[in-house]
């Protein structure tokens, strides 16, 4: 159990028997009332935002989770495969579960690390920088260069990137698998 004052930024409860990271708080200490904490919580297992309020004297109760490295294997229309590096135990994930942010731009043999609560997979995270081949690319159009102007591509996994204009079919880049962003030319 977390007391008060232990819950904190990035750490994961359980609410509801679900594991939910904190990711916001905001601490209020009332005259000669007693201290609130008002919490922002994402869940883990489908990404629902929820919002709490703690008392001085209340506890919450930290979630059992555990990080593992798995091998990504393959996708199909609804589900992600993926392999455990240590155990070589094969396990899926849906896709709506993994969220569109991260499986755009799962590729074929990449690791990632995986969230267990209470022993199943619920989770992925990818790494914050990863290396893509671009597939198409339109052609620059001469003179179109004033300010900061970028042109969408598609890369190897099918996902749709903003870069610049310089970057042609054939380029590896580097993207943010946080923000989606393209980061520089591989």
């Amino acid at each position: 159990m977390l007391n008060f004052n232990e819950i904190k930024t990035g750490k994961v409860i359980k609410v509801n028997d679900a594991p939910f990271i904190i990711i916001k708080t905001d601490h209020h200490k009332m005259g000669r009332g007693g201290a609130v904490l008002k919490i922002k919580l994402r869940n883990l297992i489908n990404g629902n935002v929820l919002e709490q309020t703690y008392q001085g004297a209340e506890k919450a109760e930290e979630a059992e989770t555990q990080t593992k490295k798995a091998n990504f294997m393959y996708k199909d229309k609804e589900k992600a495969y993926f392999m455990d590096n240590e155990s070589f135990e094969q396990f899926e994930l849906a896709l709506e579960d993994i969220g569109e942010s991260s499986y755009q731009f799962l590729k074929d043999g990449v690791d990632v690390s995986v969230l267990y609560f209470e022993g199943r997979p619920v989770s992925i995270e990818l790494p914050i920088k990863m290396e893509f081949k671009v597939v198409t690319a339109p052609p620059s159009v001469k003179g179109n260069s004033a300010g900061n102007v970028n042109k969408q591509v598609e890369i190897e996994t099918g996902a749709l990137i903003n870069v610049p204009l310089f970057i042609n079919e054939g380029d590896n880049i580097r993207i943010n698998t946080e923000t989606g962003e393209y980061v520089e030319r591989a």
